[in-house]
């Protein structure tokens, strides 16, 4: 399914999105693919994948210990869409990973594996839009959407750019620094998302970690949350993952069908 017809499916059930991040490979390949089921059954609409690299500058210490852990379990390229191709799902997948990576394997050989495993869209976070024009084009010569991130303070001349280029969604940045959990939701949050005129839906990101969290930004206009970092905790502590993993994405999902 693409990501446009997900998002098409949920407009007629009058619903928003939930977008759940995992790094591939954290704790075990094995292990990712049972915690992504426990997202899907839970209701989780989009499934953020990340390829993890040994320099993730846009995440937090959460999400880089997990990409730690999963390169020193033996997560590559080549293992993630081995992974990506075991997972049994119609929902959209999406690659989260940076640039260095998707370069040394070739922008068009890593087009064509995202389609080859069923994955639908492409978040780079170190890719700046005024510099995409090649994964662009591979992206778009093989169906995939190329995901772009605006931030609070992304001036109006470059949110253009941005809107122009990205499909899919574009991710909204709630707040500046990197990903983790917050007790808060930005106040920034409501202004950037007033800013973007666009039909693309608009995905906020970064500190969302509750359902009342969720259904704030979804309340200030937002079509999907992005949850990583609440996810990458609790399969961090090893305790009973599945289960509440499971548990916060029902609540998650919840808030994303409540009318606000």
């Amino acid at each position: 399914m693409r990501i446009h017809d997900k998002f098409s499916e949920l407009d007629e059930k009058d619903e928003k999105a939930l977008i759940a991040y995992v790094c591939a490979g954290d704790p075990s390949f094995e292990e990712t693919k049972e915690i992504v089921k426990s997202l899907i059954n839970a209701g989780a609409d989009i499934i953020e994948l990340g390829l993890p690299f040994s320099d993730p500058v846009a995440d937090g210490p959460t999400i880089e210990a997990a990409a730690q852990r999963a390169l020193e379990a033996g997560m590559n390229p080549d293992r993630y869409f081995e992974l990506a191709a075991d997972i049994d799902t119609d929902i959209p997948l999406v690659c989260m990973t940076y640039y260095n990576l998707i370069y040394q394997r070739g922008l068009e050989k890593f087009a064509e594996d995202c389609v080859n495993v069923g994955i639908r869209g492409i978040i780079v976070p170190d890719l700046p839009a005024e510099e995409a024009d090649d994964l662009h084009n591979a992206c778009k010569e093989n169906g995939i959407d190329l995901i772009f991130l605006v931030t609070p303070v992304t001036d109006n001349r470059r949110m253009e750019t941005i809107l122009n280029k990205t499909s899919g969604f574009v991710y909204v940045v709630s707040r500046l620094g990197v990903t983790g959990t917050r007790s808060d939701v930005a106040r920034s949050t409501k202004d950037i998302l007033d800013r973007i005129d666009t039909d693309v839906p608009k995905a906020v990101g970064f500190g969302i970690s509750d359902k009342e969290q969720a259904a704030e930004v979804i309340s200030e206009g937002a079509d999907a949350v992005i949850v990583g970092s609440a996810f990458i905790k609790i399969i961090a502590s090893g305790e009973n993952v599945n289960e509440r993993v499971e548990t916060l994405a029902r609540e998650l999902k919840e808030a994303c069908r409540t009318e606000n």
